[in-house]
């Protein structure tokens, strides 16, 4: 690979412009374990090591950019969730974090269930062999098609989201001479302390059905009259990458609220309550998530005593656990293509992919690590910008990180915990391939979903 000389970048905090970034790391090789999939180190050559493979003979097998993601990495996760919330519960892994037939067949295997939000998803879990029965369906806006679909394979559950929708599953469910299982999903007026975006609970936004009002006491009302359903439970999600437990405890508190005035008025006790996902994983290292067994014993405790309080008898909790399971497993690879200096700024580095693999930064402003992996450095520190090849300016990777000042053309950098909604999200802006996902294992590299090609794009214009 090429070392040419260039100027130096600016590399000194003192000297360094405002923007989203720590002082310079004290050791540019290290890679943390906190946000790197757990089979990550780096050889005596001084290449980053995945599953047993070296990234730099990945790259040359598989191209770049792609997706590695870390399959024993993936399978503990499921596990550390399973065991922590035991028999008595639920683990749903949230399928829009990513998902392909591979990792439905690893969910499956490990026990997990499965949340989908789509006919596509819901597709993609029967098309890998997952039960029906194991598998919850989301959405604000499900299609007739998809509802009547879900019902016939015998999903385990719908999770409605507006009086429509409970009026439709039901009149679809009849019609089918099938009593569906149902939980509402009630915004609770919490606002997890995320971003505006991703934050789903308060009441100005478009999932669930409010608290506020009476609202979701009347869609109780509802549901529970109507021939065609089965009401199993009340669902909730505050929102997305949360760290404090706070807002579930606020959460379940409302939710039990609710509860008790169901019993009160129909005589009912609810069976289930669902809490939703959304907790945090470290994409730097500022980031402290919390580990599955902390998670399970608080939202366990919180529940207990609010039923406990409300004279309930406690119900099945269920989680969604989607990002907190994949989104560490996986790690981008890309190459080096150009280094622009801008004297007293900042280094520009260019790669060979950008939003249309990883929109979050330019959709959420979320902030991400990134390394040399190629080979170790001993270079002074360079304030840097990872930016992407597509033609917008806001196409950045991530917006400021240190890489050494001799990175050049050619080099492999990778950015960690892109396992979530990267390649869910990937698009074809520019008309760009979206990159494989490669799940690595025991010193064997596989492709679970493979590159797109040029057949591929032309094959849906018809021209």
């Amino acid at each position: 690979m090429s070392r040419s000389a260039h100027p130096a970048g600016p590399r000194h905090a003192d000297v360094l412009p405002e923007g989203h970034y720590s002082a310079p790391p004290t050791d540019l090789n290290h890679l943390d374990p906190k946000v790197w999939a757990r089979t990550v180190h780096r050889d005596e050559d001084g290449a980053a090591v995945v599953g047993g493979i070296p990234v730099t003979r990945l790259a040359a097998e598989f191209g770049t950019p792609a997706y590695f993601l870390d399959e024993a990495d993936f399978r503990a996760r499921c596990r550390a969730w399973s065991d922590a919330f035991g028999q008595d519960a639920d683990v749903f892994y949230a399928g829009k974090a990513f998902l392909s037939r591979a990792v439905v067949r690893w969910l499956h295997e490990e026990g997990l269930n499965l949340d989908v939000c789509s006919g596509g998803e819901l597709a993609t879990a029967l098309s890998a062999g997952m039960p029906a029965e194991r598998i919850a369906f989301h959405g604000n806006n499900k299609s007739p098609q998809e509802i009547q679909r879900a019902v016939e394979v015998g999903v385990g559950r719908i999770v409605l989201d507006s009086f429509q929708e409970i009026a439709r599953v039901a009149h679809i469910a009849q019609s089918l001479g099938k009593r569906q299982r149902v939980q509402i999903r009630v915004t609770v007026g919490v606002e997890a302390h995320t971003h505006e975006f991703i934050a789903t609970a308060h009441e100005d936004q478009k999932f669930g059905i409010a608290l506020a009002g009476g609202q979701a006491a009347e869609a109780v009302r509802r549901a529970l009259k109507l021939d065609g359903l089965e009401l199993i439970g009340i669902h909730s999600h505050i929102g997305s990458q949360i760290f404090d437990m706070a807002g579930f405890e606020v959460s379940a508190r409302r939710v039990v609220q609710l509860l008790a005035e169901v019993r009160d008025e129909h005589g009912v006790e609810l069976p289930e309550i669902d809490l939703g996902g959304g907790l945090g994983i470290a994409y730097t290292s500022e980031d402290d998530p919390r580990e599955p067994h902390h998670i399970a014993k608080a939202l366990n405790e919180i529940v207990t005593r609010e039923c406990e309080a409300a004279g309930l008898s406690t119900p099945r909790i269920s989680v969604e656990p989607g990002r907190a399971i994949v989104g560490p497993t996986a790690f981008t690879l890309y190459e080096v293509g150009t280094v622009k200096h801008l004297e007293g700024l900042r280094t520009y580095v260019s790669v060979d992919g950008g939003m249309s693999d990883n929109i979050r930064t330019a959709l959420y402003d979320a902030e991400y690590s990134v390394a040399l992996v190629s080979r170790t450095s001993e270079a002074e520190p360079m304030l840097s910008r990872v930016v992407g090849k597509h033609c917008e300016s806001g196409d950045i990777v991530v917006k400021d990180a240190f890489l050494p000042a001799d990175l050049a053309p050619g080099d492999l950098i990778a950015v960690p915990a892109t396992g979530a909604y990267c390649r869910s999200m990937a698009s074809n802006y520019n008309h760009a391939l979206r990159p494989p996902v490669v799940a690595v294992r025991d010193g064997e590299a596989r492709v679970i979903v493979r590159r797109e090609t040029e057949e591929d794009l032309l094959r849906l214009d018809v021209g």
